[in-house]
């Protein structure tokens, strides 16, 4: 089967911007593109619309009043579910989990859970962040009382063993970056549950694209991320033949932006975040978009990017979340050099 052949709930109309950014540019020694994901999708975007299209395609298809989804406290996927559930009508249960240490009052209290409030979500917790089984667990079980009292739910799960429907919005966005005439060396990305990262390879691979996939890690270090991303690979096999076009060989990880850990602000972020704002007026977050974008000056300094290399980094969006984190950028960013 092919991606056109599931259902959709369309939530991104039209393509979003893909534009050339030429301070970066100049500064880099590279031919430097932004794929404009930020501005997918609901209010303050991002990449989780294109993945939400497939989720709630597949939950009208089902009749379903009510979506179910779990993740971080400060999680855009999460914020932006409950958009596009109300958008569309339906209620939505969210289910915020620990994931990040020794967080302040404002990480719990704005940003995105702050939308979440406004958007008129039912909020449940969740105290350990990385266990995803039980996590989807908990969502089941809040499922089926819904179900009990006449609702008739649809749970968005996250842990590996469920197929990765979400991709198929992200092999959409693989073929549209070929579509737009523009060809690449290299295309960095977020990489994370692995749905982005695994779908928008299989569009590129599957749409004729030969550029080097890097996903940059944002949760787990090099060696888990790559297996990850094989996993989600295999479970997606299932959903679409397009994953034929991906070789072994084009799952790339780099994971030198990571530390100090998921959710948490480092040097490489805070410089990639600096870096992006001082010389073309975009905003990073510090959790996905920081982190993957220090994958390019970092790889071009390494020489592992070419001089005059044509690059496209995807910017996934999650700017509410720098309200979250407040307290870490308070004293500012590094200054530019």
């Amino acid at each position: 089967m092919h991606s056109e052949t599931y259902p959709r709930a369309t939530l991104v109309s039209g393509e979003t911007p893909l534009t050339h950014l030429p301070s970066l540019s100049e500064n880099l020694g590279i031919n430097l593109f932004i794929k404009r994901d930020d501005v997918a999708g609901s209010p303050l975007g991002g990449n989780k619309a294109r993945q939400l299209e497939f989720y709630l395609g597949a939950a009208r298809a089902q009749g379903a009043d009510t979506i179910l989804i779990t993740g971080a406290v400060q999680s855009n996927f999460v914020r932006t579910a409950a958009y596009a559930a109300a958008s569309l009508g339906m209620k939505s249960v969210v289910q915020l989990e620990e994931r990040v240490p020794e967080r302040d009052g404002t990480y719990h209290t704005s940003g995105n859970v702050l939308l979440l409030r406004m958007l008129g979500a039912e909020i449940m917790h969740y105290p350990e962040g990385e266990d995803e089984a039980g996590a989807d667990a908990a969502l089941r079980a809040r499922a089926e009382t819904l179900r009990s009292e006449g609702r008739v739910p649809y749970v968005i799960p996250l842990g590996l063993e469920n197929p990765p429907l979400g991709a198929l919005g992200y092999v959409r966005a693989g073929r549209e970056i070929v579509a737009s005439g523009q060809a690449f060396d290299v295309v960095v990305v977020a990489s994370g549950s692995g749905a982005t990262h695994a779908g928008l390879l299989t569009g590129l691979r599957a749409a004729g694209s030969t550029a080097r996939v890097i996903g940059s890690c944002v949760r787990r270090p090099k060696a888990q991320q790559e297996a990850r991303i094989r996993r989600v690979l295999e479970l997606f096999s299932e959903l679409t033949e397009d994953t034929r076009a991906v070789a072994a060989e084009d799952v790339q990880i780099w994971d030198g932006a990571l530390a100090p850990g998921y959710g948490q602000v480092g040097e490489a972020a805070s410089e990639a975040m600096a870096m992006m704002a001082g010389r073309e007026g975009i905003l990073l977050d510090p959790v996905y978009t920081a982190k993957s974008f220090a994958a390019v000056p970092a790889l071009c300094s390494a020489g592992e990017i070419a001089k005059g290399a044509r690059v496209l980094f995807v910017h996934t969006g999650g700017l509410a979340a720098l309200f979250g984190y407040q307290s870490d950028l308070e004293g500012g960013l590094p200054v530019l050099g």
